[in-house]
């Protein structure tokens, strides 16, 4: 069997702003995917979205993405259009099969964050004392990230992920949104547990950011779009195959080139 494993937001997915700062071809040929108070508020192109479908029929698609499960559920083609029978969520400290919570898997995350890590309430604390201009929000009280009001340095950056890698923890700047994650709390050991419990042979995957370079360094055939923080960071992204478009036709672009290989 195969398996495609894939990031959502600005991989697949786009969402307004993404569109307004990555560019997009026109609404015309967009259709929308996410619903939220009964507005569309995340887009593909029309082409990605069959191609994606077309991917379904092939092989066992699995989103992994950074969004608790809550907000994964928000993107209605995954029940509506094509339904999936697993979803990564909270950037792999859960995992969902049919809908239901896979507990073995969350009972084994958690464990580990009891151990390796600092915990999420003095992980909060430590990061008041940098002046980090922003609102602050929480994911499940596993992780956390803030929207930035204004753009960060990268000294400044790189000043914060010592500080949390020194404690177990890790930073991933998307958009406007700064990260931080508990290292035990990774998508590659999600995708790992999904391919070894369905004998998976083969896996594709996708996505942009730092964060999904946990599991794009284990699948076969790794994409990431060119507008994302990963593509920035080359000896990381040397084995991968990087999109020649931006924004929502990087998706569209990387669906074809599993389609053709396939």
């Amino acid at each position: 069997m195969i398996m495609f494993a894939s990031d959502l937001d600005r991989t697949l997915i786009y969402s307004d702003r993404a569109l307004a700062d990555l560019g997009h071809p026109g609404r015309g040929s967009l259709v929308g995917v996410e619903r939220k108070d009964g507005q569309e508020i995340a887009f593909m192109t029309k082409e990605a979205h069959e191609k994606l479908k077309e991917v379904c029929s092939h092989m066992l698609f699995v989103p992994v993405t950074t969004r608790t499960y809550e907000q994964f559920n928000r993107v209605f083609i995954f029940q509506e259009d094509f339904p999936v029978p697993y979803a990564v969520t909270s950037n792999g400290a859960n995992i969902h099969f049919h809908g239901n919570p896979m507990e073995e898997w969350a009972a084994f995350v958690r464990g580990r964050l009891k151990t390796e890590c600092a915990i999420f309430e003095d992980m909060v604390e430590k990061t008041k004392g940098y002046e980090l201009n922003g609102t602050l929000k929480a994911a499940d009280d596993l992780f956390f990230y803030y929207i930035l009001s204004e753009k960060i340095t990268s000294e400044a950056q790189g000043v914060i992920s010592s500080m949390a890698e020194s404690f177990g923890w890790r930073v991933s700047l998307q958009g406007r949104k700064l990260y931080f994650m508990p290292n035990p709390i990774c998508k590659g050991e999600a995708v790992k547990f999904i391919k070894d419990r369905e004998g998976i042979c083969s896996v594709y995957g996708a996505g942009d950011s730092v964060l999904d370079h946990d599991f794009l360094q284990f699948c076969d055939y790794p994409y990431v779009p060119n507008h994302g923080e990963l593509a920035k960071y080359k000896s990381l992204c040397l084995p991968y195959k990087i999109s020649n478009n931006r924004g929502v036709k990087a998706g569209e672009e990387i669906l074809a080139d599993i389609l053709n290989n396939i």
